[in-house]
């Protein structure tokens, strides 16, 4: 009778850590990673997901690289194929002398296009945030046939969208060695916290190891020169809002614009200028700053699985 009892409860106990033991939804899509040589450089990037899903190429921001995605991947990747590059002079992609790369947002979107070439991704939704904006507008006005869809996170096409500091860096755009104090404080850890956490109602939801690490690498040799030429040539992003603006009447991809109405930097105006352009657009105003995943990843998630899936994607 003990023996019967004992098996009985050794059989339920097992049954629980099988059942514990089960992959959950959102992480049964591993990420790996990955780099390839383009141009003589070697570019890293992240893979999630099934390769023929539906792809969704994923352009990160200033200071970051594709690490600020690790929390959205696993939520996407059970039903897209991820992809998500470091920019050249960003995370663990090689960061040649600006000498021998020329720092231009040009030149990153031609390594970026170069990439998405080179490992086969034709067709593909783009998520731009931050630096991603210019850099994805970019490659979508060079070919505009391989736009499925837009999701936008405080990604910048609008004159209104730029916060106060702007005026600050439009002077180092004017005056570059006039105005050191600029790039200084654009590179400082001060700024590189404030990314993350300015303007958040919940900070205690913000990992104090992401800005470290990003001030980390932004403090290694020769990260001066590189940021200081991409802040200078972020000028010609501006410039280009009115040819962006026009692409989209054009084109009019599907866009989903979740941003984070609390960022200092691109404000929420940046965000509902989409409308004139995309009358379309789905704009949603998260209680978030700049990174807005750092703390609605799940709001984000969800948006996208849902406006993705309505466009047949």
């Amino acid at each position: 009778m003990k023996t019967h009892i004992l098996l009985a409860a050794t059989a339920a106990l097992t049954t629980g850590v099988a059942a514990q033991a089960a992959p959950l939804a959102s992480i049964s899509s591993t990420t790996s990673y990955h780099r390839a040589t383009v141009g003589g450089i070697r570019i890293f990037y992240r893979e999630a997901g099934h390769q023929d899903a539906p792809t969704i190429v994923l352009l990160h921001g200033f200071p970051s690289s594709s690490r600020e995605f690790d929390s959205l991947i696993p939520l996407l990747a059970t039903r897209y194929h991820l992809i998500a590059p470091d920019f050249p002079g960003f995370g663990q992609s090689d960061a040649p002398s600006p000498a021998a790369y020329a720092y231009t947002f040009d030149h990153l979107a031609q390594t970026t296009s170069d990439l998405l070439d080179q490992i086969g991704v034709s067709r593909y939704s783009l998520y731009l945030h931050d630096y991603g904006g210019p850099v994805g507008f970019r490659i979508m006005a060079a070919h505009p046939e391989r736009v499925q869809a837009l999701i936008i996170q405080n990604a910048n096409a609008y004159s209104e969208g730029l916060g106060v500091k702007w005026k600050g860096i439009a002077q180092y755009w004017a005056d570059p060695k006039a105005h050191p104090d600029v790039l200084d404080t654009f590179i400082s850890f001060a700024a590189t916290e404030q990314r993350h956490t300015a303007g958040t109602s919940h900070p205690e939801r913000y990992d104090p190891d992401t800005w470290t690490d990003e001030y980390a690498h932004l403090s290694r040799p020769g990260q001066r020169e590189i940021q200081g030429a991409l802040l200078y040539d972020y000028r010609t992003n501006v410039a280009s809002y009115p040819a962006w603006q026009a692409w989209l009447r054009a084109h009019r991809p599907p866009t989903l614009v979740v941003w984070g109405k609390n960022d200092p930097s691109f404000i929420a105006s940046g965000a509902e200028a989409y409308g004139r352009d995309l009358p379309n657009a789905e704009i949603h105003l998260l209680d978030a700053g700049h990174f807005a995943f750092d703390e609605q990843v799940d709001e984000i998630a969800s948006l996208m699985l849902d406006f993705l899936k309505r466009n047949g994607y």
